[in-house]
């Protein structure tokens, strides 16, 4: 097995390519050969020591991927050698090979390839269940989008339109604006002015503001109408910015967390998640998005380009 791994946080640089022995399934999992993996910021923060890492040294960062089943383990129905499998849940991805338990593992359609599936699977379902599970959203409700250019943004926007939600698309230069608003964006700014230009979009305020760059919190609660609702759904910028809840009170004004986690509770939900957004897809109602692919020994130049911010869409690595 070979992996992309590193034995001291830090920038770029500790990444280096490592041979191993081929893993050993489990009982309940399966020995998947990866094909593709996707590059997310979660894994720039591991390797920046940000986020908590799997496993001992040497570290191998990646949550998400497809491939190809080699193995299957003894307890383990359904899944057979030669099978195509997608994750969006399992770590130690960044490598030649992956156990994946099979409650983990996403039946891919015939028509999706392997490293469309890795483009789309994590941001996908992130979108999904952010679209479905988190607040009752309904058709002509006026919401915001932060970070709408990034991986879940830019699926998040097209559900939207789908579902007769209009979306004002926040995103760092002119360019991204400009494709959120080919996604299906109402109208598009920048994160110096958007507060005010949402309230000249939308003037009693939006029913709902997606942040997932937190220290503009405080300008997604500025943005609310009344019982208005800022899903908070990560913190790319950093802390969070300063709020009294006293505020919230004021104006019935709601915070509420959301991470993916909470709703991949089965293999069941993982395959109706997933299925739902693959009819998405195939339908034309949503697009993948554009790749880069990098191969896993270069995954080192890939974590620059994505440290950079100036990528717009998807990386992948490929073994």
């Amino acid at each position: 097995m070979q992996a992309l791994v590193f034995e001291s946080t830090g920038t770029a640089e500790v990444l280096h390519m490592h041979e191993a022995t081929d893993p050993i399934p489990a009982a309940d999992e399966l020995l998947v050969a990866v094909t593709a993996a996707g590059l997310n910021f979660a894994d720039i923060y591991r390797r920046q020591g940000r986020y908590p890492l799997a496993g001992n040294s040497p570290y191998i960062a990646g949550y998400e991927g497809a491939g190809r089943v080699i193995a299957v383990g003894e307890n383990v129905k359904g899944w057979k050698a030669g099978d195509c499998v997608g994750f969006a849940d399992v770590p130690l991805a960044h490598a030649s090979h992956i156990r994946v338990p099979a409650e983990h593992a996403i039946r891919l359609p015939e028509w999706l390839s392997e490293s469309d599936a890795a483009a789309v699977l994590l941001q996908g379902l992130t979108a999904d269940y952010l679209l479905h599970d988190v607040l009752p959203l309904r058709a002509g409700m006026h919401v915001a989008v932060l970070a709408a250019a990034g991986g879940v943004g830019r699926l998040l926007l097209q559900m939207l339109k789908h579902q007769g939600i209009h979306a004002f698309a926040v995103a760092s230069n002119q360019d991204k604006q400009a494709a959120c608003l080919e996604l299906g964006a109402e109208a598009a700014g920048g994160y110096d002015t958007w507060a005010k230009e949402v309230r000249e979009w939308q003037g009693g305020g939006l029913d709902v503001v997606f942040d997932s760059v937190g220290t503009t919190l405080t300008e997604s609660l500025d943005s609310l109408k009344d019982g208005g609702r800022v899903v908070l759904f990560g913190m790319s910028g950093g802390a969070l910015s300063a709020c009294d809840p006293s505020r919230l009170q004021l104006n019935s004004h709601g915070i509420l967390g959301a991470d993916l986690w909470t709703y991949l509770t089965s293999g069941e939900e993982r395959q109706r998640r997933a299925d739902r957004l693959f009819a998405l897809i195939e339908e034309g109602k949503v697009t993948l998005p554009p790749v880069t692919e990098f191969a896993l020994s270069s995954g080192a130049q890939a974590h620059r380009l994505l440290e950079t911010r100036s990528f717009s869409g998807k990386i992948i690595l490929k073994p």
